[in-house]
């Protein structure tokens, strides 16, 4: 792809890594973060309708793994613009050959890197410094009504987390772990 970022495929269909090319020199650098007309392949015809910033101030952290049900099924764009994170997307997607597999990728702002999570993924990451700051462009507002999570120590997803995990929400904690009804999410 020309321009300022390169789509690099993920092991999971429709889930892909962003490589953000900043120019710079001696001074700092410039560097795009979206980009509509850029990045439309990956939009759907969809807009970009919420940005959200967040805080991990604890190194070990672990949040997730959340995502939202049709109606309100939404495309992530993830960056990490302070510190560095393992983050995680699972795919969610009925029938999907891949369904209920995971990538990581570790975001940070060294090395540039967007994880673009597609309608039908679980999101959830872990700190792996003190004050992480993320930034989360979404395709769709957040509905409550619509939330859906797993829990990030089910042994069923296997989620490999570099670091022992030293601070989960006690919402996080008590997600349901995927059992026999879990089908996953029809899109």
């Amino acid at each position: 792809m020309n321009g300022r970022f390169d789509l690099l495929i993920t092991p999971l269909e429709g889930l892909t890594l962003l490589q953000r090319k900043p120019l710079g020199d001696h001074r700092g650098y410039l560097e795009r973060l979206f980009c509509t007309q850029e990045l439309d392949t990956l939009l759907h015809e969809k807009a970009i309708v919420q940005i959200n910033h967040t805080l991990t101030k604890i190194k070990g952290t672990v949040r997730g793994m959340h995502y939202q049900n049709p109606p309100y099924a939404e495309t992530k764009f993830v960056s990490c613009i302070r510190g560095e994170v393992f983050d995680v997307a699972i795919d969610l997607r009925k029938d999907s050959p891949t369904f209920l597999e995971y990538h990581a990728e570790v975001l940070s702002p060294q090395n540039h890197k967007t994880l673009v999570i597609p309608e039908g993924f679980a999101h959830g990451f872990q700190a792996l410094t003190q004050d992480c700051e993320m930034l989360y462009f979404h395709t769709r507002e957040y509905a409550p009504s619509a939330e859906g999570a797993l829990n990030v120590t089910d042994h069923l997803l296997n989620i490999q987390w570099p670091l022992q995990i030293s601070e989960i929400s006690e919402r996080d904690q008590n997600h349901p772990f995927v059992d026999e009804e879990f089908e996953g999410i029809v899109l």
